[in-house]
């Protein structure tokens, strides 16, 4: 089907190959290039089309974005003109975002204006909550570590988008990664037509955003950075229970919104919700790393790695997204110093330490009974289950590191607090590490073969020329950790964050990548950064 942009036609539908509108007599091939195919959705501004880019070869996808003025007077085409050309160049500045829909082209055809943009092919959240049901708090939380990165980067920007709702977040279905859509909102927007009940984008003269999302300071043509902040709280409001602002109460002497007593979540996430629904702009957080921060306080990504519960009309029941492995939680610490030696050679001297300790092992008496077993985990790899019979508490291995220990194979070191130890070039082949507290720790040359690591804290640890080999990493938070030149053969690696991770010459294969989680700020084995 050929699609009229005619915004007067009675009948915009075409046969394929129509040259122009049987109804309307207008050309249907946009610019001798674009043909449009059906119309995607109607704002309060313009609307938005799917359309085949003929210019370029295999006729891609993209997205016409047609905006239509509400009146004809020469200044109401001017204000359009002023506001078009500034969401282009806002497209074009911040676009090179993976998260962002790229810009592809615009114009002016017929005192008519025109994006083009990237084509986003995937569900909004507004249609996966139909779809599945409401959120759980660890769905909340995971949405939010995946879209607050990117508004602190459009922020960075100096942009505000002014329009954060449901409806313009997209999961990606090539990745599964969040998109955020429809930058119309970035300043002032010109129409003279009423508010929309129907949840557009309202506007007028200056004002512009969706009423119930949009916070007073942003209605009252004040917006800041907070003013997104505030959207993004009530869009977290909608996903813990599928209702938009209109079918909430509010309070008339404060104007808060009235949804504490609809959700079930823990007193730190409530707390966190209520100050970024702050209606006073001076009490709201001020920016997304400070929600990022205030999250970030407590522990919740053991919780990540068990899944998101879904709840429907129909009952409650619980599955594992394969969100949980692609979320793109930013760091905030670049990687360190890349080192030189080949990954060959490092495996090999590992190799090598560890025959030696475990065949001495034989003959000294820890006073340990071990039993050994071989379970298959979840991305196909085998590792070691061992029963260790030494448990060490944080001072008894940190005296006997200083004392000049290095072994302590099959050791049972959960839950330890080794924050910022030194413990370089040691051996915790098959030691149980699970929930240990790793952060920024030196491990440079460290041995952590069939070691189990679940849900361990290795964030900014220097983990640089360690051995990895079928060692369990499931759920672990690797962020912007050191692992150049690690040996991470066989190791299983399903739901561990590596955003912001230094992965240089490290031995790791795609299918190990792909169960882990990454973003832009992720270094991958050929020393680029990124997501590919």
């Amino acid at each position: 089907m050929s699609y009229c942009l005619n915004p007067t036609c009675s009948n915009p539908e075409n046969l394929v190959y129509s040259q122009r509108c049987q109804s309307c007599g207008s050309q249907l091939l946009l610019r001798d290039r674009y043909q449009v195919i059906k119309p995607l959705g109607q704002g309060g501004f313009g609307a938005t089309f799917l359309a085949n880019d003929q210019g370029l070869p295999g006729e891609p996808s993209c997205v016409i974005k047609q905006l239509r003025p509400s009146g004809s007077a020469p200044h109401v085409l001017q204000m359009a003109r002023e506001l078009f050309e500034r969401e282009a160049k806002t497209l074009g500045k911040i676009g090179n975002h993976p998260q962002v829909p790229r810009l592809l082209d615009y114009f002016e055809d017929h005192e008519q204006f025109y994006l083009v943009q990237e084509y986003i092919s995937g569900d909004t959240l507004q249609e996966e909550v139909k779809l599945n049901g409401i959120l759980s708090e660890t769905g909340v939380k995971q949405f939010l570590s995946e879209i607050l990165p990117l508004l602190q980067y459009i922020h960075e920007q100096k942009v505000i988008h002014r329009d954060i709702k449901p409806a313009n977040l997209i999961r990606r279905t090539q990745d599964a990664r969040m998109v955020l859509i429809d930058f119309g909102a970035v300043k002032n927007q010109i129409s003279q037509s009423a508010t929309s009940p129907s949840g557009q984008t309202a506007l007028t003269a200056y004002a512009i955003g969706t009423p119930g999302f949009a916070p007073p300071e942003q209605m009252a043509m004040r917006p800041v950075y907070a003013s997104d902040i505030y959207a993004l709280g009530v869009t977290c409001i909608y996903l813990l229970t599928s209702k938009t602002p209109k079918d909430l109460d509010y309070n008339p002497n404060t104007g808060e919104m009235m949804w504490e007593q609809l959700v079930q979540v823990s007193d730190h996430l409530g707390n966190v919700l209520r100050k970024m629904l702050e209606v006073s702009v001076r009490n709201r957080y001020q920016s997304a790393v400070e929600v990022l921060r205030a999250l970030e306080i407590e522990p919740y990504l053991d919780s990540l790695a068990k899944g998101l519960l879904i709840k429907s009309d129909n009952g409650s029941k619980e599955r594992t997204h394969n969100y949980l492995e692609n979320s793109a939680v930013l760091s905030n610490h670049p990687s360190t110093a890349v080192t030189s030696a080949g990954v060959a050679q490092v495996a090999a001297a590992i190799r090598a330490r560890r025959a030696k300790t475990e065949a001495a092992g034989l003959h000294q008496g820890f006073g340990m009974a071990k039993s050994t077993t071989f379970t298959s985990n979840s991305n196909g790899s085998q590792v070691q289950n061992s029963k260790v019979g030494r448990k060490l508490d944080t001072q008894g291995l940190l005296t006997a590191y200083l004392k000049g220990r290095r072994d302590f194979a099959l050791h049972n070191l959960n839950l330890l607090n080794l924050q910022g130890a030194d413990l370089s070039q040691t051996n915790f082949h098959s030691a149980q590490l699970q929930k240990t507290n790793l952060q920024g720790a030196n491990l440079h040359n460290s041995d952590f073969g069939r070691a189990s690591l679940t849900r361990a804290n290795l964030k900014d640890a220097n983990l640089s020329k360690a051995y990895f080999n079928h060692a369990d990493l499931e759920g672990a938070d690797l962020r912007g950790a050191d692992l150049s030149n690690a040996y991470l053969s066989n190791a299983n690696l399903r739901g561990a964050n590596l955003c912001g991770a230094n992965l240089t010459s490290a031995k790791i294969s795609d299918e190990q990548l792909a169960l882990a989680k990454t973003n832009w700020m992720t270094v991958r084995p050929n020393g680029k950064r990124g997501l590919l």
